[in-house]
């Protein structure tokens, strides 16, 4: 990417905009990224499509929340679906006759061949009451970046379709008090994320649900652990890229998940999660490889798909921010 941090007001032939106008045309615009035929996993690999011990694992989760309910019809609601991957696999696991109401959330167009059980939306279902799924949503909710400038003043982060940069006004209102609620930056060159227009979605998100469960997973990041630079980058062709905002590359950052928490929400990583619904890494007794080969090696491949949804510094280290109603 053409990086340069500049405090001027040259233009250029290329306007400048804040990130989050810039990442909305970039990935939901005419010709969007998120909008493409290939869909995510054209591009990045995540839990959902690392193993189906993911997709059952979120089944169980939902079969919990049913008993929570005290029976009837529950609703599973994927938010940020891609084309449905996650879905069709929790509708794969349930047990015949589970009755559920399969909601998929996208803003691209529904794909082919998807199973007609489940209703596509532009926007999650109202008065529902079951289980919210958010994976590697509230990542690709666009977002303004801001930068300590020289006086340590946090400035809105300006960035042309090129991915040029430059700092503009001083951030202000309630983009101002996030910051120093949420992420103060106190020396130059420090950059935050505004996490407001998250905050915001998953406030949204959750009250779409009348009684249930609403779960976010995310790469995250708390109070405590801010990153000092932001995180904000891009990915296309399963590789990481700089994050140019023109619609060639996903642009993504990771969440201060701790400011979406509502009162009732808890924070765990994904390692914890996915153990609590009985996802183990642990290999099978060596002595089943003699007495049943077949089952060995389906065992042995499930514990290594376990692994790499559990493991630290990879997939085991999103967070699963749990939210009751």
């Amino acid at each position: 990417m053409n990086h340069e941090v500049r405090d001027d007001t040259a233009s250029g032939s290329q306007p400048w905009s804040g990130w989050r106008a810039a990442t909305e045309r970039a990935l939901y615009g005419p010709g969007g990224f998120y909008l493409r035929p290939e869909g995510p996993a054209g591009h990045f690999r995540t839990s959902v499509h690392a193993s189906p011990l993911f997709a059952r694992a979120v089944a169980r989760l939902l079969e919990e929340v049913a008993g929570e309910l005290g029976g009837g019809e529950v609703a599973f609601v994927d938010m940020g679906a891609g084309r449905g991957e996650l879905v069709t696999g929790v509708l794969a696991a349930l047990p015949a006759g589970f009755p559920v109401r399969a909601y998929a959330v996208e803003r691209a167009a529904r794909p082919p061949g998807l199973d007609e059980r489940v209703t596509w939306l532009a926007d999650p279902p109202t008065g529902v009451r079951g289980l919210l799924f958010a994976n590697e949503w509230l990542d690709n909710v666009p977002a303004d970046v801001a930068e300590a400038d020289a006086d340590g003043v946090p400035r809105e982060v300006l960035v042309r379709p090129d991915g040029t940069e430059r700092l503009g006004a001083p951030v202000s209102g309630e983009d101002a008090r996030w910051l120093v609620r949420w992420w103060p930056l106190r020396e130059p060159g420090e950059r935050a994320e505004i996490g407001r227009t998250r905050d915001a979605a998953w406030a949204g998100a959750v009250s779409t649900l009348s009684a249930g469960l609403a779960v976010a997973v995310d790469y995250g990041h708390v109070a405590s652990a801010r990153p000092r630079h932001g995180t904000l980058t891009g990915f296309r062709g399963g590789r990481e890229v700089a994050p140019v905002p023109d619609g060639t590359c996903d642009i993504t950052s990771h969440v201060a998940l701790d400011a979406c928490a509502g009162p009732r929400a808890d924070l765990v990583p994904q390692r914890e999660a996915l153990a609590a619904l009985g996802v183990s890494g642990a290999r099978p007794p060596l002595s089943l490889a003699s007495t049943d080969p077949t089952s060995y090696v389906r065992a042995l491949a499930r514990a290594g798909e376990a692994a790499e949804l559990t493991a630290r510094g990879g997939l085991g280290d999103f967070l699963w921010l749990r939210e009751r109603v």
